[in-house]
C-alpha cells in the first residue's frame, strides 16, 4: 500500500539487513518502550523465525506486520502490527508501531496510521482498533490522538516494558472516530 513517498508493506526475509541495522542503531531509543529483546533478537536466524511466524499468523488471520518503507530510497522506516486479533463478537485489533530513532519526530506514523486503520476498518473488516501506551511516552499518545483515538482507560502493570510491568494508558478507535482524509 502506498500512501505519497511511503510505502506499507509485509516484511520480507530479504529484509534482514536493513531491518537488523536499524534496530541496532535505534536500540537506545526503542528499548524504553518495547518489551525486553532477546540475547539473539538482532540475528538472521531470528529474523527468520519472525517472517516464518509473521506469514503463518496473516495465513491464520491472527496479525498483520507491515513494514514502513520510504518509496524514494526504498529505506526501511520502521514498522506497525495489527495483531490480537479477535472475531466474532468483539471484530477487533490490538495496533503496535515503532519508528527508527534517525526518523521519529518527522510526523511519518502520523502521516500512515490513518490508512492502516482504513485497511483495518475496510479491507480486514474490524470494527475496533486498540491501542496502549506508556503515559511518559508523549509522542506516541500525540500520533494515536491525532488519527482519533479516544483515551478509554488505564490499565495497572499492562505490559512487561523493558523488563518491568509497566501501567498503560488504554486507547480504541471506532470507524467513526477515524479523522477525514
Amino acid at each position: 500500500m502506498d500512501i505519497g513517498v511511503l510505502r506499507l508493506r509485509a516484511p520480507l526475509r530479504s529484509d534482514f539487513e536493513a531491518w537488523a541495522d536499524l534496530r541496532a542503531r535505534s536500540r537506545d531509543f526503542l528499548q524504553p518502550w518495547e518489551p525486553t529483546w532477546p540475547e539473539d533478537d538482532l540475528t538472521r536466524a531470528a529474523f527468520d523465525r519472525r517472517i516464518t511466524r509473521y506469514n503463518e499468523e496473516i495465513r491464520s488471520d491472527l496479525s498483520y506486520p507491515f513494514f514502513l518503507i520510504d518509496r524514494g530510497n526504498n529505506t526501511l522506516l520502521g514498522g506497525l502490527t495489527l495483531t490480537n486479533v479477535r472475531r466474532r463478537a468483539a471484530m477487533s485489533v490490538t495496533l503496535g508501531y515503532w519508528m527508527g530513532a534517525p526518523h521519529a519526530g518527522k510526523g511519518l506514523m502520523s502521516a500512515v496510521l490513518p490508512s492502516v486503520c482504513r485497511l483495518a476498518f475496510g479491507g480486514l473488516k474490524f470494527e475496533r482498533i486498540e491501542a496502549a501506551c506508556l503515559p511518559e511516552n508523549a509522542a506516541s499518545i500525540r500520533v494515536l490522538e491525532k488519527v482519533g483515538f479516544q483515551r478509554e482507560g488505564f490499565a495497572r502493570r499492562y505490559l512487561s516494558i523493558a523488563g518491568a510491568r509497566r501501567d498503560h494508558i488504554l486507547f480504541g478507535l471506532l470507524k467513526s472516530d477515524l479523522k477525514p482524509e
